[in-house]
């Protein structure tokens, strides 16, 4: 049969999800007209999306239209869950930018745009909510156009009413004029072009037409000479133009009215590239090296996994066929873990219902049932010719939460559940943090987290809370001190005694304490260094000021006496403990806070608000470096402790137009300021415990 995979992305609230549904039920695949308010939409399944009215998960929703099956993937508009809708894009041969008419020029429009050029992936633009108030096509265009260019080609000219509401569309290429029935089921009824519209028909085919014509040396020379392009030519000319980026085709349309649906649905067949007309994708084979996947049917089997669904109805594996194809009695070899895995079931899904199938052809979209050792990301191949396709590279997450269990001793079942989770999304990660005591959480920002934990309440029935990461911060000394640590008990039969002269001094070759000894004459014997050094590293765990680790010591052994009978290695630990005890209060400790180096990506214009906050976050900035395309990217380095809301911070002052990354450099003394406030959470923390 005959594919097209396109991914629906834009901003959140744009109208993706009703779109799904207008193509569902105008294709006769439903019955009803699903709306995202009342909880009812095939894509909008999860429980978490019902209850936010929003869409958290790739949901895929295949319609067929002339004979052609089309494979519809609906993404989340949200920021949160941004790893969604490059999952989808990983998956289409084109993406559909989705713009409500009324909004103009939104953030996730932006975004969305920048990121299928990132990825060299064709666009097409759908203008929707045409029949809302206050709806404008050519507002929105204009809107669009300033800021993506004139590669934006409208197929499609908007009928306006006396009040300016769209009550029919015009099919620029073909000349002809629809409006929708008003039957149960919505059909596009033709009806004349109005007078008044001929001329902004004939001026827009005149722009299709300059840009078909930029396809090729030999279109050129057609277009010059007069002659008319044929359907074909037209056809191809505009793929080509989408191809190379220079035409981006623009559509509108009501998901509720059914207008302009069809007229999407028929674009697609015509102007979306099927699978197998994509050029080759790049791989890399079983030494590593750079070869080239071609969409071969009769090719060796090479598929992607984009995407997992591991939720209450079973786990599957979003597969995207590249080369060859998959039937359910097929073995694997999975590249990443390196087994070859025997298939399970063959489905497609739509939205939560799947339906099974025999086998899964190139280009295809479908889902492996039970496949427990499969991870997104990963590549499915012929074990006789092994392949490495491309998988999505996810952005790190930045937004940190420390998460527990609500009721003592459910770790374990957190720690589990999360796990499942992150099976379905891996763009979140869970660290335990030994030096901490706590589990922390990481993700695109704070929706994220908080669905996670809902999900974790409904799914495994454990109700989590969420709390500020605590910071690792560090200890050391900036004085030499020697302290004498004696230690002598004597309890009727042998006793203890252990005595040591310690000099504790700051260095600057290691972060882990440099043990040495300079006894002379055998005050202390041999056998006994050891044991001092092994008191002085358990010490060195909890520093003076506020228990944290000590770094950078040097400690020397340098005189001491011992019993003959009473001395012990126990005995000599604890004097060196006592020694440690002494000497650091008096060697004037400091707080050591970690510092990381943050890289953010802004707009010109949010530049002075960043640098702004950066100070107020006591970062220095390094240096600024423009992108070439109106972002700066700024380097600073900023100490942990100022970051744990950065994320959320930034999307408020970039108005979500800025992106980051942090990484942990260093550790630097603390400030007079910073230093107490740490010491005093330190001491308050100590005190619940």
């Amino acid at each position: 049969m005959d594919i097209r995979n396109i991914c629906l992305l834009g901003h959140g609230g744009s109208g993706k999800t009703s779109l799904v549904e207008s193509m569902l039920y105008i294709t006769g695949v439903t019955d009803r007209l699903g709306k995202s308010a009342d909880g009812n939409t095939v894509c909008d399944y999860d429980p978490e999306e019902i209850k936010r009215q929003i869409s958290i998960s790739l949901s895929m929703a295949p319609v067929t239209y002339q004979g052609v099956k089309i494979n519809v993937l609906d993404t989340p508009g949200n920021f949160d869950f941004v790893g969604e809708m490059q999952s989808g894009v990983r998956a289409a041969e084109v993406g559909v930018l989705v713009c409500a008419s009324k909004d103009g020029l939104s953030v996730g429009a932006e975004r969305c745009w920048k990121y299928l050029k990132e990825q060299k992936k064709p666009c097409m633009v759908y203008i929707s909510k045409e029949d809302e108030e206050n709806a404008n096509f050519s507002t929105t265009l204009e809107a669009l156009r300033g800021k993506f260019g004139n590669s934006l080609a409208p197929v499609v000219a908007p009928i306006w009413d006396e009040n300016k509401r769209t009550i029919g569309i015009i099919d620029v290429l073909n000349k002809k004029a629809y409006k929708a029935s008003g039957d149960k089921r919505p059909k596009r009824e033709e009806i004349p072009i109005p007078e008044s519209k001929l001329p902004v028909v004939e001026e827009l085919y005149g722009q299709l037409m300059e840009a078909v014509a930029e396809a090729s040396e030999e279109y050129m020379e057609k277009y010059f000479s007069g002659e008319p392009f044929t359907k074909e030519e037209i056809r191809k000319g505009l793929m080509i133009g989408m191809h190379e980026g220079t035409v981006a085709p623009v559509l509108c349309g009501s998901a509720l009215t059914g207008l302009g649906t069809e007229m999407l649905l028929q674009t697609i067949v015509e102007l979306v590239p099927s699978p197998l007309d994509m050029p080759s994708e790049e791989a890399e084979d079983e030494a590593g090296e750079l070869i080239e996947v071609a969409h071969d049917p009769k090719g060796a089997t090479a598929a992607i996994v984009f995407k997992t669904i591991s939720d209450q109805y079973g786990k599957y594996s979003l597969v995207k066929v590249v080369s060859g194809k998959i039937t359910s009695d097929m073995s694997l070899y999975d590249t990443t873990s390196g087994k070859t895995e025997k298939l399970g079931r063959l489905y497609t899904l739509r939205g939560k219902k799947t339906e099974e199938v025999k086998e899964i052809a190139c280009g295809d979209i479908g889902a492996i049932a039970k496949m427990d050792y499969v991870r997104t990301g990963d590549t499915l191949c012929d074990p006789k010719k092994i392949v490495k396709l491309q998988a999505v590279q996810f952005a790190e997450p930045c937004y940190s939460r420390a998460i527990a269990p609500k009721v003592r001793g459910q770790e374990e079942k957190i720690g589990t559940g999360l796990n499942r989770l992150n099976e379905e999304d891996p763009t979140f990660t869970v660290v335990n943090n030994g030096e901490t005591h706590q589990t922390v959480i990481s993700g695109a920002g704070d929706i994220q987290i908080d669905v996670l934990v809902s999900k974790l309440k409904s799914r495994f029935g454990v109700e989590a809370e969420l709390d500020t990461p605590r910071v690792a911060y560090r200890e050391k000394i900036r004085k030499s001190v020697r302290k004498q640590g004696r230690h002598k008990k004597q309890t009727g039969g042998s006793g203890q005694f252990g005595d040591v002269h310690i000099v504790f001094e700051p260095q600057d070759e290691s972060e882990d304490m440099i043990f040495a000894e300079e006894v002379f004459g055998g005050s202390v014997p041999k056998n006994f260094f050891p044991a001092v050094e092994k008191g002085l590293r358990e010490a060195c765990q909890h520093g003076v000021l506020a228990g944290y680790p000590v770094v950078f010591l040097k400690a020397t052994l340098v005189d001491g006496s011992y019993h003959p009978v009473d001395s012990s290695e126990i005995a000599f630990k604890t004097a060196a403990q006592l020694a440690y005890k002494a000497a650091l209060p008096e060697a004037s400790p400091v707080l050591l806070e970690p510092i990381g180096e943050l890289k953010v990506r802004i707009p010109d214009s949010y530049m002075g608000d960043i640098i702004g906050d950066l100070n107020k976050r006591r970062g220095r900035v390094m240096g600024m470096d423009p992108t070439g395309d109106g972002d700066q990217i700024v380097t600073a380095e900023v100490p942990m402790a100022e970051m744990m809301s950065y994320a959320i911070d930034l999307r408020s002052m970039s108005q979500s137009r800025g992106s980051f990354t942090f990484h942990f450099v260093r550790y630097e003394e603390c400030p007079p300021a910073a230093q107490e406030k740490a010491i005093a959470e330190a001491k308050a923390l100590a005190a619940e415990q």
